[in-house]
């Protein structure tokens, strides 16, 4: 979807969890608009090209965030739509040579590559390329929302935006912002997106990470024998000074917890 406007910049600077300003037309940044109690509503790339930012979201939440934007517009001098002609594809291994529209790279790992927004008949070469492109994003820790967590009811460190670039938090107010800042400057977040490595057979998506016979997380995605899991931190650091093995089903699991930042974009 786009935003184009004299105001565009000002319109999503106040109101997401990114600063908008002084991004230079080529570039993007990771953000999220959050509910007032601090939760995703919808995470996206924000892409600037001469004249617009191109918000690169989940095609099924487009929508809902051209909306939410609208409502929150007021006199701003800003249009707002959603493009359906357009999708986006991604590449990794380099940067495209040559590309059908304007490409940007992903800023919230420095080795997640690039993408590309075009439309859709002309991505086809990509098409074949989605399961590839999240097996690469979960070795990398990255996890996709929607997925990995529930838009609506997870916090910003829970999703690990802190820590995929996702948040100024030098920038001034925002919607939920007030929540955010409290759990950084507390170092209150008890959840986080973790990289797990299964030592045998792994278990489906769904299954319950354990401690013994304590709860301390859930697979969210799988590749192979790595995936990720939505953990409780504090659960899994007691389960370590326990030395209680962690598992899955029958299989022992290794646990990798998140750099700070994950990636240097």
């Amino acid at each position: 979807m786009s935003v184009i406007g004299e105001d565009a910049e000002s319109l999503l600077n106040r109101l997401v969890t990114n600063s908008m300003l002084e991004v230079a037309a080529g570039q993007a940044r990771y953000a999220a608009l959050l509910s007032p109690q601090g939760k995703v509503l919808v995470d996206f790339l924000a892409c600037r090209t001469r004249d617009a930012f191109w918000l690169d979201c989940r095609r099924d939440q487009a929508a809902d965030l051209a909306r939410r934007l609208t409502m929150f517009r007021l006199r701003a001098k800003a249009e707002i739509a959603v493009a359906d002609a357009l999708a986006v594809a991604a590449v990794w291994d380099a940067p495209p040579l040559e590309a059908p529209g304007p490409c940007f790279r992903d800023p919230r790992h420095d080795e997640m590559g690039w993408r590309i927004v075009a439309p859709l008949e002309s991505l086809s070469s990509f098409a074949d390329e989605a399961a590839a492109y999240r097996a690469h994003a979960i070795a990398l820790g990255v996890p996709e929302g929607g997925t990995d967590w529930p838009y609506g009811d997870t916090f910003v460190h829970d999703a690990n935006l802190d820590l995929l670039h996702g948040v100024d938090f030098g920038k001034g107010c925002y919607v939920g912002q007030e929540v955010v800042s409290r759990v950084h400057h507390r170092g209150s977040a008890r959840k986080r997106i973790v990289r797990v490595r299964f030592l045998g057979n792994p278990p489906i998506v769904g299954a319950e990470l354990l401690a013994g016979a304590t709860r301390v997380g859930q697979l969210t995605s799988l590749d192979g024998r790595q995936g990720l899991a939505s953990v409780r931190i504090d659960k899994l650091e007691e389960a370590a000074a326990a030395g209680a093995a962690l598992t899955a089903g029958d299989t022992l699991v290794e646990v990798h917890l998140p750099a700070t930042p994950v990636g240097d974009a």
